[in-house]
């Protein structure tokens, strides 16, 4: 157990038998009555974004969430199985769990799985991926003077936007937040 004013972000809390992420937190002393506590909290389940505020020192139960980093192995049609690359554990994770995160994950690839009591909860990925065009149309001379773009798909079947001077074969940096070109890679 913890209290409001310990709150940091990132921290995973139990209420009302839900797991929820404390996103941001402010401390606020308002003229009147006690001060009290801010946060944007996200379901960790559904992925539901709210605003809740607490009374100063309230007592919260914080969540032990244990995240281990694993390398991506495969996808065996059902789930996709991941490694612990220190005691070669392998662990199966739903899709509804890996979620958009799929776009983006080749094998041999690492990810850090977050879990509470057994249970995967979610899968973080680094901010970015580099990742080859394996297709899109040709680029054109003198079409990288607009800032118009073209689709292109990725080695993972994820389809992106791209500038127009991108060519296939071309390796290119993905933010994996929002699936947008980030920048050529330089080989």
């Amino acid at each position: 157990m913890a209290t409001t004013n310990d709150l940091k972000n990132g921290m995973v809390l139990r209420l009302d038998g839900q797991l929820w992420q404390v996103m941001w937190f402010q401390h606020h002393k308002p003229g009147k009555g006690g001060a009290v506590v801010r946060t944007k909290l996200r379901s960790v389940e559904s992925g539901k974004t709210v605003d809740k505020t607490f009374n100063a020192d309230v007592r919260v139960e914080v969540a032990v969430v244990d995240k281990r980093t694993m390398q991506y192995l495969y996808n065996d049609g059902t789930s996709y199985v991941f490694m612990d690359t220190g005691t070669y554990e392998q662990l199966e994770i739903d899709p509804e769990t890996v979620g958009a995160a799929k776009n983006f994950l080749l094998e041999q690839q690492e990810a850090i799985i977050a879990t509470n009591e057994g249970r995967v909860l979610y899968l973080e990925m680094p901010a970015s991926v580099e990742l080859e065009i394996t297709y899109t149309e040709p680029g054109v001379v003198g079409d990288s003077a607009t800032g118009r773009t073209k689709p292109a798909t990725l080695e993972t079947g994820h389809e992106i936007q791209v500038p127009l001077f991108i060519n296939q074969g071309e390796r290119v940096k993905v933010d994996t937040r929002d699936s947008s070109y980030l920048g050529r890679v330089k080989g």
